[in-house]
């Protein structure tokens, strides 16, 4: 059985952060960073069956051409991606009653669908890119035993000897989701990165302890993949979502080009035809 102190639910039995039930969430998920862009993806449901929220962690849930979905806000980083893939799947697979895990374990879609900056000149503004890989700057997989593939383990190890010493790991989309966009879309590899400033390259104030990092992640190259983007998520999902057993990919719309210092005119416009396009690509699946 399950201690209430490591799974904490509310008085009314939801879950504690994502104030669900189970019953309230579906099994293709769409996840996003901002609170407000829930409702950018729910404009496109045919309807929406339910609206919760508690604190950044907003819900709505409803179908898109017959397609029940959840699209579910995180919040920034990958210390909330460990909150909302972990009671994602308890939600799924613990009987909140009991407190047991169910004999069957159910395996979700999450799909995020995010933004991102390109780090490589021929990645235009406002693209669509999906993530073959999440390379972590963050240290959230460090925590977690996860069982990596001969590919992650490869790229971790040329990465922590380029980057170093900053520690790395590299996880793996879901294959089957990823064949499925990539075709509408462009793909590399997607550095998540710890926070906004420093660790993406940024200096105001601070002294950078690596001063061309940007650079030093343009150089870097696995087989034929380069690092396309990076941002604040995918790493988590991916690293996270393959140890509980769910099918992850990550969708990022492009609203900025560091290696020509440029910056999308509508980022707005451009994320709603990343949101259709998924939404269009989840129904068919």
């Amino acid at each position: 059985m399950i201690a209430e102190s490591e799974l904490i639910l509310n008085p009314d039995g939801s879950v504690y952060h994502l104030n669900l039930q189970p019953e309230e969430l579906a099994e293709t998920v769409i996840k996003v960073g901002d609170p407000d862009r829930v409702a950018h993806v729910s404009q496109f449901f045919d309807s929406i069956e339910l609206k919760k929220h508690k604190r950044e962690f907003v819900t709505h849930t409803g179908s898109f051409a017959g397609k029940r979905i959840s699209v579910v806000s995180t919040g920034i980083g990958t210390d909330n991606i460990d909150i909302v893939l972990n009671e994602l799947d308890a939600l799924a697979n613990v009987d909140f009653k009991t407190r047991q895990i169910k004999p069957q374990i159910k395996s979700l879609t999450i799909v995020r669908v995010g933004t991102s900056g390109a780090l490589q000149k021929d990645i235009p503004l406002d693209a669509m890119l999906v993530s073959d890989y999440g390379l972590g700057f963050d240290n959230l997989m460090h925590f977690y035993d996860l069982a990596y593939n001969e590919n992650e383990l490869a790229m971790t190890q040329i990465a922590k000897k380029h980057f170093a010493p900053i520690p790395i790991y590299v996880a793996q989309a879901n294959q089957q989701l990823l064949n499925h966009f990539k075709a509408h879309a462009y793909h590399g590899i997607t550095a998540t990165c710890s926070g906004f400033y420093g660790p993406q390259g940024r200096k105001i104030r601070g002294k950078m302890r690596i001063e061309n990092l940007l650079d030093e992640m343009r150089d870097f190259q696995y087989q034929d993949l380069r690092i396309t983007n990076f941002e604040m998520e995918t790493s988590g999902i991916y690293g996270l979502g393959r140890l509980l057993g769910h099918r992850c990919l990550s969708v990022n719309t492009i609203v900025a080009n560091r290696a020509l210092q440029t910056f999308s005119k509508d980022p707005d416009k451009a994320v709603d035809a990343s949101i259709i396009k998924t939404l269009e690509l989840l129904a068919e699946m």
